[in-house]
């Protein structure tokens, strides 16, 4: 038999690369558990083929590399806004986030690929589509068990609250998520659920508890007591951060009128800044200085601007970062002798060009630095 050159073979007998392999088989079980369609798993395959014969993942360690299925995968679901988590791919892969964050960036930026950005709507149902509170389960009380549309709805309309007061600015979704739809199931059966805690409410539902869910909830408690304080017929309770969860349901259908009036609007807020500066200075003082009576009881009796603005005034809507910033450590100050100035500190040539300032000085000074 003649033997048949390279060029009119049908390349039906070249063998695939044993890593590539390994790669390709990751990334359609991870698929498969994931219960993907087929043209995603398609996809996600092609897209690791190209990530494998690319010089810049040639050359990187083995971790990443096995990391780079799953990052394929992930870049796949997003471009069909199929909503899944990086930590849910983490989580499948026992990957630490970070790695595989850095993973997923080369991945995007070397290949060119285009990755809309997630819906949180969408993020929302999957999240809690993996919670075990819809179905009777043996070891889950009745009581704690809800209807999946009721506590979807309520979780989307928390969450959406949770975005229009900075809750969900540059952070990760799912603690916010989580603690809403923890406050979400207390609300909807207040009696029953109201001594449940966090983590109890994430071992029922079948999910791992993130560590900055609690601060979240911290949060969310702290926006819904700002807006209780506004409606009129929540006023004459002593609402504190267990009883506000009775009245979800009131303050997130006055949502908007209740956010208006329970924070400060930037006009608002310059107002207050410009009314509660000294008080006591001549000609920006309080409204009453220079009114015949202001020494009258009456007038003294009532509060000034600036009071009025930091008492009975709501505080301004800001991100959490700007109104609890993180502590800084003091730099220790300098002593009397590092600060004493001596005399014989060294000085550059440019410093001394600042101090020269006739034309002569400078001509004698460029003839001294030109002397050999």
């Amino acid at each position: 038999l003649a033997e048949v050159a390279y060029s009119q073979s049908t390349g039906q007998r070249e063998q695939l690369s044993r890593c590539l392999q390994r790669g390709i088989r990751r990334v359609q079980d991870l698929c498969k558990v994931l219960q993907l369609p087929t043209v995603f798993e398609e996809t996600a395959v092609s897209y690791f083929q190209r990530a494998v014969q690319h010089p810049s993942f040639r050359l990187v360690s083995l971790e990443k590399k096995e990391l780079l299925g799953g990052c394929c995968v992930f870049v796949t679901c997003r471009q069909h806004n199929w909503p899944l988590t990086m930590g849910t791919i983490c989580s499948l892969l026992y990957a630490k986030q970070e790695l595989f964050a850095s993973v997923y960036l080369s991945l995007q930026k070397e290949l060119e690929l285009s990755v809309p950005a997630l819906s949180l709507a969408d993020l929302v149902k999957t999240h809690l589509s993996s919670f075990r509170l819809f179905q009777p389960v043996a070891d889950i009380p009745a009581p704690f068990l809800e209807d999946k549309e009721k506590m979807v709805a309520r979780t989307m309309q928390v969450v959406e609250l949770a975005s229009e007061t900075w809750l969900v600015t540059g952070r990760h979704p799912v603690p916010i998520i989580t603690a809403a739809a923890f406050l979400s199931w207390q609300s909807l059966q207040p009696p029953a659920r109201l001594s449940c805690p966090l983590a109890r409410f994430c071992k029922l539902a079948g999910i791992d508890l993130p560590p900055p869910a609690h601060l979240r909830l911290k949060e969310l408690l702290e926006i819904l007591l700002s807006m209780a304080s506004r409606l009129s017929w929540l006023r004459v309770f002593n609402l504190d951060k267990k009883t506000v969860v009775k009245h979800i349901g009131d303050l997130l259908q006055h949502r908007i009128f209740l956010l208006k009036n329970a924070f400060c609007l930037e006009g608002e807020e310059e107002q207050c800044g410009k009314g509660s500066p000294g008080e006591g200075s001549p000609g920006q003082g309080s409204p009453g200085e220079g009114i015949p009576g202001q020494g009258s009881p009456a007038a003294q009796g009532r509060p000034s601007g600036g009071k009025r603005c930091h008492e009975g005034s709501p505080r301004p809507l800001l991100p959490p970062c700007l109104i609890k910033p993180r502590k800084r450590l003091r730099t220790a100050a300098p002593s009397a002798s590092d600060s004493a100035i001596t005399g014989d500190e060294p000085i550059s040539d440019s410093e001394i060009e600042q101090y020269l300032r006739g034309p002569e000085e400078v001509r004698a000074f460029r003839r001294a630095k030109d002397w050999p």
